[in-house]
C-alpha cells in the first residue's frame, strides 16, 4: 500500500551547541539519545526528552567525520579526521577508547547488526573490521583505489558493502574477505551513503529550508517515523516523517540502518541511557497467552545482560589502558633512579 501523505514534515526538537558545521548524526534504537560529530571535534548526544542538556565528548584532535550506535544503545563510535576510531560510552563521564589502525581521515563507521562487529572507511582507500568486544583489529579490505567514503555491513552481517571516490561499489564476503562483485559508476565518484526510511519524503527539501544554511547530513530513526538534519549553521533539527509508518508493516519494524545528527553545549548533566531497550515485537497468533506474557520477559533480560556487558568489556578496556600507561610510568622511574644511582656510584 502506498503511503498517505498527510502534510510537511514538522519540527519535533532542535539542539543548538556545536561550534562548526554539523557533520553526522545517528538515533539510538530507542529513540532515547541522539548522536551528532562536527567539524568543532567534539561528539555531542542529545536527549530526546525535554529540558535535558547534552553531553559533550572531547578526546578526537581534529573534525569528528561520522557517529554510529550500537544495537543495544549503549556504545557510540566516531571516526575523525585525526585518523583514529573511538568508542564511546554515553554515560556522563564519556569514557572512550582508541582504535588506531587508519592512515588518514575515518569517513564512515558501521556496527553490525549483533552489536559484535564494527567496520570503517578512510580516505587511505581501506576498509577495516573490528571486534568490538576484544576492541582488536580484524582485517583490512584493500581493493579501492581512491578514498573509501562509507562502509556497511548487510542485515546478516555476511556482507559488506563500500562506496569509493573510485567510482566503484564494492561488495565483500566478510568471511573469506574477498570482493565477490564490483558496480561500476562512469558518471562520477560515488559519495556518502545515505540510510533512508521506507517509503517517500514529500517536500523534505523545503522543511529543511527552515535551517540558517545548508544542510550537511540527514538520517532516519530506525522505525521511520523522525528523521535528523544537521548543517552548516552548527544546529540539528530533528523532524516528524510526513507518511504513515502503519502502512509498512513488518518491513518497517524490522528496519536496522538509520542515523541522525545532533549538536550541543558544553555542560554535562544525569540523563536516562536505557539500559531497557523498547522494542517492536510481532507474535504468533498460534502462541497461547502465557508464551505471550514469557517471550518479553526474556528478551528485556537478555537486552540487559548484553548492554551490561558492553559497558563492562568498554570499562575493562579502559583500565587496561590506564594500567598499561601506570606501568610505563614505573619502568620509567626506575630507570631514573636506577641511573641516579650509578652517577651516584661513579
Amino acid at each position: 500500500m502506498a503511503a498517505v501523505y498527510q502534510e510537511d514534515p514538522s519540527l519535533e526538537r532542535h539542539f543548538k551547541g556545536h561550534r562548526d558545521a554539523v557533520t553526522s548524526v545517528d538515533f539510538s534504537l530507542n529513540k532515547k539519545q541522539l548522536a551528532s560529530g562536527s567539524m568543532d571535534s567534539c561528539l555531542m548526544i542529545w536527549s530526546m526528552k525535554p529540558q535535558m542538556r547534552a553531553y559533550r565528548f572531547v578526546g578526537h584532535k581534529d573534525a569528528v567525520m561520522c557517529v554510529h550506535f550500537s544495537p543495544s544503545g549503549h556504545l557510540v563510535a566516531s571516526g575523525s579526521r585525526d585518523k583514529t576510531v573511538r568508542l564511546w560510552i554515553p554515560s556522563l563521564k564519556g569514557e572512550s577508547t582508541v582504535f588506531k589502525a587508519h592512515t588518514a581521515t575515518v569517513r564512515s563507521v558501521h556496527f553490525s547488526n549483533d552489536g559484535q562487529s564494527l567496520v570503517t572507511a578512510s580516505d587511505d582507500k581501506t576498509v577495516k573490521v573490528w571486534t568490538v568486544h576484544r576492541q582488536k583489529f580484524l582485517f583490512s579490505l584493500s581493493q579501492h583505489i581512491n578514498w573509501v567514503r562509507c562502509a556497511r555491513f548487510s542485515p546478516d552481517g555476511r556482507l559488506i558493502v563500500s562506496s569509493s571516490d573510485d567510482k566503484t561499489v564494492k561488495l565483500w564476503d566478510k568471511t573469506s574477505r574477498e570482493c565477490i562483485h564490483t558496480f561500476c559508476e562512469h558518471g562520477g565518484s560515488v559519495g556518502q551513503c545515505w540510510p533512508l526510511s521506507p517509503g517517500h519524503l514529500t517536500d523534505a527539501g523545503e522543511a529543511l529550508l527552515l535551517a540558517q544554511g545548508p544542510a550537511t547530513c540527514v538520517a532516519f530513526s530506525r522505525d521511520g517515523d523522525l528523521f535528523a538534519s544537521g548543517g552548516s549553521d552548527e544546529q540539528v533539527m530533528v523532524w516528524k516523517t510526513n507518511f504513515d509508518t502503519a502502512d509498512y508493516g513488518d518491513s518497517l519494524k524490522t528496519q536496522k540502518s538509520g542515523s541522525v545528527e545532533g549538536s550541543h553545549h558544553t555542560g554535562q548533566s544525569e540523563m536516562d541511557c536505557g539500559i531497557h531497550l523498547k522494542k517492536t515485537r510481532t507474535q504468533d497468533s498460534g502462541r497461547n497467552h502465557g508464551q505471550q506474557e514469557e517471550d518479553p520477559s526474556l528478551m528485556n533480560t537478555l537486552e540487559h545482560i548484553m548492554g551490561q556487558l558492553d559497558v563492562l568489556t568498554q570499562t575493562v578496556s579502559i583500565l587496561e589502558q590506564r594500567l598499561t600507561l601506570t606501568e610505563d610510568k614505573l619502568k620509567e622511574c626506575l630507570e631514573n633512579q636506577q641511573k641516579i644511582i650509578q652517577n651516584k656510584a661513579n
